[in-house]
């Protein structure tokens, strides 16, 4: 799987540079974007903006990813979703499950904003 990796100060963005993410590319997604939980920046950015077509176990192993970031106290943004992808992840009624933005300066700020809410979070406790 060809993936671009650009570090930012806050979080790392994943640019998957392929335009058919297949299901027999699943698992190596999923073990790559987990990988990040273990860095001193576990947030990430998924910039789908050249993936065209998805199969329905990339979609899913986006959703569970997504999952996991948050139970791990990490965040983990979708953007750049082009027509096809997104109305593939409607059609799977996972779109909703997703936090997606359109471009990527939308998804630093989600990133800062759940920052902020962990920290409160916390503070309650």
């Amino acid at each position: 799987m060809r993936l671009k990796i650009d570090t930012k100060e806050k979080f790392t963005v994943i640019t998957p540079e392929v335009e058919y993410l297949a299901a027999n590319m699943a698992g190596e997604f999923k073990e790559i974007l987990f990988s990040y939980l273990q860095k001193d920046m576990p947030h990430i950015v998924i910039k789908m903006d050249m993936v065209q077509t998805i199969d329905d176990e990339i979609a899913g192993a986006l959703a569970s990813v997504q999952e996991v970031f948050y139970e791990k106290n990490s965040s983990c943004v979708i953007c750049g979703l082009t027509a096809g992808v997104e109305k593939k992840l409607d059609e799977l009624e996972i779109l909703e499950l997703l936090n997606v933005t359109p471009t990527e300066s939308e998804a630093w700020d989600i990133v800062q904003m759940e920052e902020i809410e962990r920290e409160l979070m916390d503070g309650d406790e």
